[in-house]
């Protein structure tokens, strides 16, 4: 696992192999965190990474200036590595929460400028996370959903998708909180009164 760019730049840890969680490749986490860049701005951007898994989503959203990540891992032994992984760097702007997503999701009264979600693919349900972050408003105005899946999920009928990425078996979709309109017509300056 290695992180890719920003303050923690080419750090790279060792991920145990009794872990169940699968890390996003280096190819996938770099190609999509590119294509984020053009929605987010890091500098300060509040983060939550849920099925924070390895960290290491999370790392690289702290590595490239987020304000504050918030991480919600169920399981104690991947709780313990991130935890480890936080103390190493002396990261003191990340919150660890270990405990179920969904009791998570339904409790949370904060909103975030980026979320992240990488769920197992065989999840049973995945297919309900983007309406749930949207249903519990989880979401600044303008925020951005990144949510990884397996290759049989399709979620660009959903309102708020955006645009779907896929490198190798790797899938992405992301989806934005749109601003409402304003019923106000523009004046047109060119007119006279």
């Amino acid at each position: 696992m290695r992180i890719i760019t920003g303050k923690y730049k080419g750090r790279k840890f060792d991920v145990p192999h009794t872990f169940k969680a699968r890390p996003t490749t280096d190819m996938a986490k770099e190609n999509i965190f590119n294509v984020m860049q053009s929605y987010i701005d890091w500098d300060g951007a509040m983060a939550l990474d849920l099925f924070a898994g390895t960290g290491s989503i999370s790392l690289e959203m702290l590595s490239r200036g987020c304000a504050s990540v918030t991480g919600v891992e169920m399981d104690r032994d991947h709780a313990r590595w991130i935890k480890a992984c936080m103390d190493y760097l002396k990261v003191d702007n990340y919150l660890l929460i270990r405990g179920d997503v969904f009791r998570f999701l339904k409790s949370c009264r904060q909103q975030f400028d980026v979320i992240f979600a990488d769920p197992p693919y065989a999840l049973e349900q995945l297919p309900q996370i983007p309406d749930l972050i949207f249903q519990y408003d989880l979401l600044k105005p303008d925020g951005l959903f990144v949510f990884e899946h397996g290759k049989k999920n399709d979620f660009s009928n959903h309102p708020y998708f955006i645009d779907h990425r896929n490198y190798g078996s790797v899938n992405f979709s992301l989806f934005k909180k749109k601003e409402p309109a304003t019923d106000t017509p523009e004046e047109n300056p060119s007119e006279e009164q």
